[in-house]
């Protein structure tokens, strides 16, 4: 199972080329793991923020086009003590075209230290946990 997202590119997404430029990935999956963040803070209130990033990586696999939806796919590759690593792609025309990994650290910003999961949080996480046998890497 995976959470899923419909975007449709604007004009400022798009390169000379007339592709999707590639610096708007990152900001298109990261606004796709809105879901995951709500499982953290169900509000996304910023003064009770509890996740920092800790790393991310984007595999480029095809070409994306302006004027056609692209569907970006979030799946939980791993759930751990106190992090998850997030998988997604993006699949235009029935196509994966871009896939990235990214890594969630649950933080407490008062402490300045990463803090266990909570067994509720771990629950609803698990709903999207995918192998790394059954997500297409």
């Amino acid at each position: 199972m995976y959470f899923s997202m419909l975007i449709t590119p604007k004009f400022g997404d798009i390169d000379g080329l007339g592709h999707v430029n590639n610096t708007v990935m990152p900001g298109w999956f990261e606004q796709a793991r809105n879901m995951i963040y709500r499982c953290f803070n169900p509000e996304l209130n910023f003064s009770d923020w509890n996740l920092i990033l800790a790393r991310f990586e984007v595999d480029f696999v095809k070409q994306l086009y302006f004027n056609q939806e692209v569907e970006i796919r979030t799946y939980i590759s791993h759930i751990g003590n106190s992090s998850l690593e997030v998988y997604q792609e993006a699949w235009q025309n029935d196509q994966r075209c871009t896939k990235g990994k990214t890594v969630l650290v649950h933080f407490d910003f008062k402490k300045q230290k990463s803090i266990p999961i909570s067994p509720d949080i771990r629950a609803k996480l698990e709903t999207y946990l995918h192998h790394s046998d059954q997500v297409m890497v």
